[in-house]
C-alpha cells in the first residue's frame, strides 16, 4: 500500500470514529427536544463517502455524479439520469426540454396549455409561466389530495400540450388515467417525484413496459427529483432529471451545461475525435466543439462532494422508504378513531406510497379548528408544515399569472384544494424518528383532536 492510500485509510477511519462521536442523535426527550417536520438521516458512511470525494478535490461534476446517475437511473427503471442543483432546476430542466426546436411540431410554444394543479409547490407551476405557456388549473381529489382525473378531459383545449403534475406528499396520482389522457391526446407528462421517492404504482395497461408495479419516476416522459435535506435521500442542495427518450436526454445534458452542443464529461475532450473539424452555420470551419452553443442553457450541475453524500444515502434509501411507511401506518392508526374529525389521506388505489408526510383535514362539521391542532402540537414543540402554498392562487406570486383566460385557466372549482388549505396540516414520519418521538406526536395528536387540552409539557433545563 503506497503512502498516500495508507493515510487515506487513516484518514476515512477517523473520520467515521468522529461522525459516530459527533452525530450520534442523544435520547429523545419531549418538552425538550424538537420533533421535526423533516431532516436528514445519516452516519459517518456520508461523511465518510465525503471526505474521500474532498481528497480527490473534484470539485465539480466527477466519478461520483457519474456513480450516482448511473445508480439512481438503475433504481428507478430509466435509461438515463442526470444529476442537477436542485429539484426546482431539475423541474425547470425538465419543461425547457420540452420547449426545444429538436422536437418539431411537438415542442410547447409560448401560448400552449399546460394542466396542473394550484394545491401544492410552487416550482411545480413556475417553469410553465416562466415559458410563456398558460398553466391550466384543476382540483384535488379529496381522498388522495392528487390531481383529480376526472376533470382532465374538462381541461383539455386545442393548445393543451402536457401535462406537470407531482405526487403529493409521496403518494403517487392516478398514473393509469393520466398517462392515458396524456397517450389519447398525445400529450408530454412530466412526472414531478420530489416528494415520492421510492413509491410504487402497480399499472394495469403498462402505459411504455409490461404492466405491474414500478417505482415512480418512471412513468412520465420525463420525471425530477429533489435530494434537499427534507426529502427521503439528500445530498444537500441537488436533484435529478430521469427519462427513456434520447433526444429529451441529449436535450436536458446540453441546456444543464450551459446549452453546449459538445457532450464531452467534465475533465474530458475530444470524445468525438473532431473537435476543430466540426462545421456550423455563422461560425468559422473547425470552430472549436467545446464552445459551440446549441441553446440558450444554464448550468445546473451538482458537485462530486454533493453526489458522494447521494451514493451513501442510495444504499440505505429503501431502509428509509420502510420506515416512513411504518411511522405513517403508526400514526394514522393512532388517528383512525377520530375519523368524524379530521380526514386523512389514503393511498391512490394500487400504490403503494413512500409518505413525505401524514397529511390530515379537519373536518368542518366536527367543530375543531385547524389553527388550534397547529398550536398544541408546536406548543409541545412538533413541527407542523400546511400542504405547501395551499392554493397558489391565493398566494402572492398569483400576481405573476397574468389575467384569468389569458395568462392562466381555472377549470372548474378549486373547492377541495381551498379545503386543503383552510383546514390541512401534516406532520413529519421521516426515517429519523424514534420510538420515543412518534408516542410522543401520537399523544399530543390524539390529545387535539380529541379537543382535550395537550399534557403540558415541563420545561427540561
Amino acid at each position: 500500500m503506497s503512502e498516500t492510500a495508507a493515510l487515506r485509510k487513516q484518514i476515512l477511519a477517523l473520520v467515521d470514529e468522529y461522525a459516530r462521536l459527533a452525530h450520534t442523535p442523544r435520547p429523545f426527550t419531549p418538552g425538550r427536544d424538537v420533533v421535526h417536520y423533516a431532516g436528514r438521516t445519516f452516519d459517518g458512511d456520508e461523511l465518510v463517502e465525503l471526505v474521500s470525494a474532498s481528497l480527490d478535490f473534484w470539485l465539480t461534476a466527477g466519478p461520483y455524479a457519474t456513480r450516482l446517475e448511473t445508480r439512481l437511473a438503475a433504481y428507478v427503471g430509466v435509461e438515463r439520469c442526470l444529476l442537477v442543483n436542485s429539484g426546482s432546476s431539475a423541474n425547470l430542466l425538465a419543461f425547457a426540454a420540452l420547449t426545444a426546436n429538436d422536437l418539431g411540431d411537438r415542442r410547447i410554444r409560448p401560448g400552449d396549455e399546460v394542466i396542473t394543479v394550484a394545491g401544492g409547490f410552487p416550482t411545480t407551476v413556475a417553469p410553465i409561466v416562466q415559458h410563456q405557456a398558460v398553466p391550466v388549473f384543476v382540483d384535488l381529489d379529496p381522498l388522495t389530495a392528487n390531481i383529480d382525473v376526472d376533470m382532465l378531459e374538462h381541461a383539455r383545449s386545442r393548445r393543451t400540450r402536457a401535462v406537470m403534475v407531482a405526487h403529493t406528499l409521496g403518494n403517487p396520482f392516478d398514473i393509469d388515467a393520466v398517462a392515458a389522457f396524456c397517450r389519447r391526446h398525445d400529450l408530454w407528462l412530466v412526472e414531478d417525484n420530489c416528494d415520492a421517492r421510492g413509491a410504487t404504482y402497480d399499472t394495469l395497461d403498462g402505459i411504455r413496459r409490461a404492466p405491474g408495479p414500478r417505482r415512480t419516476g418512471s412513468f412520465g416522459h420525463v420525471a425530477t427529483s429533489s435530494f434537499y435535506p427534507s426529502h427521503h435521500i439528500t445530498t444537500g442542495e441537488g436533484g435529478a432529471v430521469y427519462t427513456d427518450d434520447p433526444v429529451l436526454a441529449r436535450v436536458m445534458e446540453s441546456l444543464r451545461d450551459w446549452g453546449r452542443d459538445c457532450w464531452c464529461a467534465s475533465g474530458k475532450d475530444n470524445t468525438c475525435g473532431k473537435r476543430f473539424s466540426w462545421c456550423f452555420d455563422g461560425l468559422p470551419a473547425g470552430y472549436d466543439h467545446k464552445y459551440v452553443y446549441a441553446r440558450f442553457g444554464y448550468n445546473l450541475k451538482m458537485t462530486d462532494l454533493q453526489a458522494a453524500v447521494g451514493v451513501a444515502q442510495l444504499r440505505k434509501l429503501d431502509a428509509f422508504v420502510a420506515a416512513r411507511r411504518s411511522h405513517h401506518a403508526m400514526l394514522a392508526d393512532a388517528l383512525a378513531p377520530f375519523a368524524d374529525r379530521v380526514d386523512l389521506v389514503q393511498p391512490t388505489p394500487r400504490s403503494d406510497p413512500s409518505w413525505f408526510g401524514l397529511l390530515m383535514r379537519v373536518r368542518p362539521e366536527s367543530g375543531l379548528d385547524r389553527r388550534d391542532i397547529v398550536a398544541q402540537l408546536e406548543n409541545a414543540r412538533i413541527q407542523t408544515r400546511m400542504l405547501f402554498g395551499g392554493n397558489l392562487l391565493h398566494q402572492p406570486c398569483a400576481a405573476e399569472l397574468g389575467e384569468p383566460g389569458i395568462g392562466h385557466r381555472v377549470v372548474g372549482s378549486l373547492d377541495v384544494t381551498d379545503g386543503f388549505m383552510e383546514r390541512g396540516l401534516w406532520i413529519g414520519v421521516h426515517a429519523g424518528m424514534d420510538e420515543a418521538q412518534l408516542g410522543h406526536v401520537a399523544d399530543v395528536l390524539i390529545a387535539a383532536v380529541d379537543g382535550r387540552p395537550a399534557r403540558r409539557m415541563q420545561p427540561v433545563c
